[in-house]
């Protein structure tokens, strides 16, 4: 037998497992010593009628299973119009399987539109924390939206003290763009401990994940109003690209055990909808969400399909190696098709592109040379070239891509392709900051000064920690860049570091 073919009988497999648990009994009314809703609660995925809300039952979470003694265990759900659940609109009940960790997504229907709901757990006599969850406005509707951004936050190197600040920005809807965990093994310059080895089982995966979702201001966070969530590529292995893996010691087919892990993983501990594929490693979780007639989210995935980077991961000096091969894409040629075709048959008054890392190249080399970071779409010239082409025809000046990746802040102006400077600006791109990565960071690069005259496009950029919030209308797209000082100590104040806008229709980002 192929063995390709084997590995993937072998994850229809475990689906199927998990569909048909060995241990059939059924625990109704659970006895627990510890409180099993210590990974706090979320929603994310919201439609006009429903959203989809989550939890993990994890007594123990650093034990095998977290701590779960081995049936499937009932979990009771409920939606109320107020915190004190005296209206209850809908409830039911959840079978939570150890096949799926004892993770728990319900996807909520039957709600009104544009509306605050309140939803909690019960268990036995346990009783989850309340969260917050908002439906999207019905289809016609210009609804204004106040939407947080974040991204990246590597547990050991600063504590999440950003996303306590966004917690308290009663924002609408939260897009996290990725890096939600990182893969690392500990290193010696730890903030908080973390684990001595580099992850790549489905156990360890869980037990990362439990450690990050067990911090106060992440489910503070999550809490407040409903996610729609992306991966990178630490929620599998450093700039990972398809079955590639960062250091190349693993083997395709290694690679792709380790990503069926990682994913299985990633959506046990998110607020997403059951997944559209044959096995764990080929989950696809590109989507799109409407808010209204306002804004289409385009949630997308520029790893699992990517060609190779070429030169390697890093900055390097171009033309090298195939970099300037047309047939080369980020997105893979699916759903690179799928955009193109999706941004031609919106409506939506805003396309928004929700995606990793940046679309827009920067030549950090001052003169005729060019230098471009071959991990970002720069690393892909055509495919990138190909997409916003696309938006020129379709979309112009009424599309925002939303970025993370960099552990840094920057404002670009999109053009219809970088391949000339004559090129009309066609949408804006907000890259947001890392929640910790990276540790307290700086005000600027030492190299921007210079390089920054070689990329007129580039308006604006800071290094420090913090998050994006941006308040949306029919007119125009503001976005505010909050910062944070530091991430290596507790209580960090947050302040506004630039505030950019964008007119509905007209290119070009203004500050203020």
């Amino acid at each position: 037998m192929d063995r390709r073919h084997f590995l993937t009988d072998l994850s229809r497999l475990a689906i199927l497992c998990a569909a048909a648990p060995s241990d059939w009994r059924l625990i109704t009314r659970p006895r627990w010593v510890d409180d099993p809703f210590t990974l706090g609660v979320a929603s994310g995925d919201p439609t006009a009628t429903g959203a989809v809300l989550w939890t993990r039952l994890a007594p123990r979470p650093y034990e095998v299973d977290g701590g779960m003694p081995g049936p499937r265990t009932a979990v009771d759900w409920e939606v109320a119009d107020d915190e004190a659940f005296t209206s209850i609109v809908r409830r039911g009940r959840y079978i939570a399987a150890p096949e799926l960790g004892y993770s728990v997504h319900v996807d909520v229907e039957g709600l009104a539109a544009d509306r605050w709901y309140f939803y909690r757990f019960r268990s036995g006599e346990a009783v989850s924390p309340v969260g917050r969850v908002r439906t999207t406005p019905p289809d016609g509707a210009q609804t204004p939206l106040r939407l947080g951004v974040a991204s990246c936050q590597n547990y050991e190197q600063g504590l999440f003290t950003a996303l306590d600040h966004l917690a308290r920005e009663r924002c609408d809807l939260v897009t996290h763009l990725g890096d939600y965990i990182y893969e690392y093994g500990a290193r010696e310059n730890a903030v908080r401990q973390h684990r001595t080895v580099e992850i790549r089982t489905l156990e360890h995966y869980r037990e990362r994940y439990a450690q990050y979702k067990l911090d106060p201001a992440l489910q503070a966070a999550h809490r407040m109003c409903p996610w729609l969530v992306t991966w990178d590529d630490h929620e599998v292995d450093n700039n990972y690209a398809n079955d590639v893996g960062e250091n190349l010691m693993e083997s395709a087919d290694q690679m792709r055990i380790r990503r069926a892990a990682a994913y299985q993983a990633w959506w046990e501990h998110q607020p997403v909808r059951v997944p559209r594929a044959r096995s764990w490693a080929d989950l696809d979780i590109r989507r799109t969400t409407n808010w209204g007639a306002l804004a289409r989210f385009w949630m997308l995935d520029t790893r699992q399909y990517r060609d190779d980077q070429t030169c390697g991961d890093g900055s390097k000096v171009v033309p090298c190696g195939d970099w300037d091969n047309p047939a080369r894409s980020i997105l893979g040629m699916q759903q690179e098709e799928w955009l193109i075709d999706g941004l031609g048959a919106s409506a939506s008054r805003w396309q928004v592109l929700g995606q990793q890392i940046p679309v827009s190249p920067y030549d950090d080399l001052a003169g005729p040379e060019r230098r471009l970071y071959m991990d970002g779409w720069a690393g892909y010239p055509h495919g990138r070239d190909r997409v916003l082409k696309a938006v020129a025809e379709r979309s112009a000046n009424r599309t925002v891509v939303l970025t993370g990746d960099v552990h840094s802040n920057w404002v670009h102006e999109v053009h219809a392709g970088f391949d000339r400077p004559d090129r009309p600006v066609v949408a804006a791109e907000f890259v947001g900051t890392s929640i910790a990565s990276g540790g307290d960071g700086e005000d600027q690069w030492r190299q921007v000064p210079e390089s920054m005259r070689d990329n007129p496009h580039t308006k604006w950029h800071t290094a420090r920690r913090g998050y994006m919030v941006c308040d949306v209308t029919d007119a125009s797209w503001t976005t505010t860049y909050r910062e944070v000082p530091f991430v290596t100590r507790p209580d960090a104040p947050v302040t506004t570091a630039s505030v950019w806008r964008v007119e509905h229709g007209r290119p070009g980002i203004t500050k203020g």
